[in-house]
């Protein structure tokens, strides 16, 4: 059975990351790292000593629904307990990128910016469907709840990289007065309101017809189960980079 820890155990995600091992036979959550003391469904929540932690709870592979300034001394961490990470934050600048690249040089380590296999589906989807309709105008529309501080969402920014792969345009974020559409330009879009767990839509839109590509998430739930799928699929595995894509596909 595969020992989990959870970092950001206090959060939405990692509560919900929690209560969803729960219910699984092949992974545990032995412990979590928040900035505060205490439990969270009966799985003790620490503060600091995180690699004593680590070692303590003999943990296979973290899972982080965090902050960058927290993800990066947790990925030291792991490097020192020799334990795997699996990383669902989003919002790192470049020489957070960096360090987490540095540590999947010592530890088995996948980012993904969204663990819905529905996402996985939708990314390639995308892709296919910008190269068929070359010229079509294209807009990428993102919703989340109103706690979320990165914008446009990491998901967002995944599917832009997609466009961007097979399409040479550049992201106008937002609209505002005199706007005239160039012909090489996506608009990207972000709103923030309530509990919406994530919506993400393209258009491709030309030779009057609109084609909609979305994915709407109902539950966190989604995101908890793809995270502890990869935890599962990480562990004991060499160090190196790794893609939610590989574990969707079963690599």
């Amino acid at each position: 059975m595969t020992r989990i820890a959870v970092n950001g155990a206090a959060g939405r995600m990692g509560q919900t990351v929690i209560e969803t091992a729960a219910d699984r036979d092949d992974l545990a959550a032995v412990v979590g790292f928040d900035v505060e003391t205490g439990e969270v469904d009966g799985v003790p929540v620490v503060a600091e000593d995180v690699a004593d932690a680590l070692a303590e709870y003999d943990v296979d592979v973290v899972v982080d629904f965090s902050v960058p300034a927290s993800t990066l001394p947790l990925a030291a961490a792991c490097v020192e307990a020799d334990a795997g990470l699996v990383v669902g934050t989003t919002g790192f600048d470049e020489d957070g990128m960096e360090d987490l690249v540095a540590a999947s040089t010592s530890i088995p380590l996948l980012k993904a910016t969204n663990f819905s296999r529905g996402i996985q589906v939708l990314q390639r989807t995308v892709r296919e469907a910008v190269r068929a309709l070359d010229g079509y105008d294209l807009e990428l529309m993102e919703s989340h709840h109103n706690g979320k501080v990165d914008a446009p969402s990491g998901t967002a920014k995944t599917l832009l990289e997609v466009v961007q792969s097979e399409r040479d345009v550049e992201p106008v974020y937002g609209r505002e007065g005199h706007a005239p559409r160039a012909e090489d330009e996506i608009g990207v879009f972000a709103r923030r309101a309530g509990d919406i767990r994530g919506e993400h839509e393209l258009i491709l839109a030309g030779n009057d017809e609109v084609v909609s590509l979305s994915h709407h998430a109902e539950d966190r739930a989604v995101f908890a189960a793809g995270a502890l799928d990869a935890a599962a699929w990480l562990a004991g595995r060499d160090a190196g980079q790794y893609d939610f894509g590989e574990v969707v596909d079963g690599a």
